[in-house]
């Protein structure tokens, strides 16, 4: 049933003012404020959460703390490129269904040039920035103003057959030239058939940005240059490509990895398949569960390697929570983010999922440490991770260098020219071609 209140003016000028508090709301007249007793709803858009009872835990606790708001949520497709196609239509209508949500840790840049976020430097202020990971801040922030919420954190992380380095007299390696050394002498030591040295991600998706970056950048290179251009060619880039081509596919990662995404790898590692294995957090949980995985007990975790004179690098990856620039309950929709984002509920949700947040203090908490002793290690992980390149036409430069990039690991320069002719560039190469063709027509 639709309910209306009356206000009383609050001068002798002032007409009665008739207000809609069928969703509880109503405006502030300074002293005055209007109260009609019904919760306001805020719509909530979400991915659909691999552990849906903590969330139902997480709704009763705000629910109970803020009777004056309710949230409703949307659950969304899994697919991110789904999920973004959604949230963008609504935005751009200005959907009244819509208020807070989840969004990737490479949009905020596009949503905010668009215009469709509201700022949230106040729903955590610059002193409260330091007790987050330092890399979804940054992400996060917009010309200066944080446009987005941290909220969970994910980062490239090295999984590897621990039993296997401890037989052979190894530590975690700390360079990319170790890997390869150490993937070398297990599986010519092991002598097991279908035993891979290394597996990633490099089939032609975001997940091979995401790898690569991590090379890349490790390498003292970059991805892109400041107005987007893709600056793969700079000799650091180059470099590391050429590295990830020549001494990893097709050497000690198989030629598959070409195809592999993150469920696919991550099943060669399960099986004993490969000694190394390049991931995400929630990687742990599943590589030790003796249910699915013959390696259970056996998988130790690092940071990536780094090249001689570099430093390692994990991609970020992990989810945000924005407000709408057009909601109309923006007061609501930040309490509930500030609830979600504090330290309380990041934690509650960590021993809750056992999922990494963004929250560095939540990590470093002794109850949490307790609970996940590997937490330790991926705190390290964590410190190292590096946003994608900050663009509002990511998506665009995303997919360019996905083409590029799996060009280049996929096939030599020789091979990638076109022309047959080795050295000579493509365009040239047609040139000469036609030539020649020419010459021996004139002959005949």
């Amino acid at each position: 049933m639709k309910i209306a209140c009356i206000l009383a003016g609050v001068t002798a000028f002032a007409a009665p003012q008739i207000l809609d508090c069928e969703r509880g709301e109503g405006p502030d007249y300074g002293l005055w404020t209007v109260d009609c007793g019904l919760p306001q709803e805020i719509h909530f858009v979400m991915w659909k959460p691999h552990q849906p009872e903590a969330w139902d835990r997480l709704f009763k606790e705000f629910h109970d703390a803020h009777p004056d708001i309710r949230v409703k949520t949307e659950i969304g497709p899994h697919s991110a490129t789904e999920f973004h196609t959604i949230l963008t239509t609504k935005l751009r209508a200005k959907d009244e269904s819509i208020d807070v949500f989840l969004i990737d840790v490479i949009w905020p840049a596009e949503f905010a040039k668009a215009g469709y976020l509201e700022p949230l430097d106040d729903v955590i202020p610059e002193a409260e920035r330091r007790d987050f990971f330092s890399a979804p801040i940054e992400a996060n922030t917009v010309d200066g103003k944080l446009m987005a919420a941290p909220f969970n954190i994910d980062a490239g992380s090295l999984y590897y057959r621990k039993d296997l380095l401890d037989q052979y007299g190894y530590k975690p390696p700390q360079t990319w030239g170790e890997l390869v050394a150490q993937a070398k002498k297990i599986v010519e030591g092991e002598k097991e058939p279908g035993l891979a040295g290394y597996t990633g991600q490099f089939d032609k998706y975001e997940g091979l940005v995401c790898n690569m970056l991590e090379f890349i950048r490790g390498n003292g290179g970059r991805m892109t240059a400041d107005d987007g251009s893709l600056a793969l060619d700079d000799p650091k880039s180059a470099e590391a490509i050429e590295f990830v081509r020549e001494k990893l596919i097709g050497d000690v990662a198989p030629k598959s990895v070409l195809n592999q995404r993150e469920p696919q790898s991550r099943g060669v590692f399960l099986q004993g398949e490969s000694v190394f294995h390049r991931n995400w957090p929630e990687t742990w949980k599943i590589v030790n569960d003796a249910g699915q995985s013959k390696v259970a007990g056996k998988v130790g975790l690092a940071p990536l390697p780094k090249f001689e004179g570099g430093r390692a690098v994990a991609t970020l990856g992990g989810w945000q929570l924005a407000v709408a620039a057009h909601s109309t309950k923006k007061q609501a929709a930040k309490t509930f983010v500030k609830y979600l984002t504090s330290f309380d509920t990041q934690k509650k949700l960590t021993l809750w999922t056992s999922q990494t947040h963004s929250r560095k203090t939540v990590m470093e908490d002794s109850e949490v440490l307790a609970a996940f002793p590997h937490f330790k290690d991926l705190t390290q992980v964590l410190e190292a991770a590096t946003p994608r390149p900050r663009l509002a036409n990511y998506h665009e430069v995303s997919d360019r260098l996905q083409r590029e990039l799996y060009e280049r690991i996929s096939r030599a320069p020789e091979e990638r020219g076109g022309s047959g002719l080795g050295w000579i560039p493509p365009i040239l190469g047609i040139g000469v071609l036609a030539a020649l063709v020419f010459l021996v027509a004139r002959r005949r």
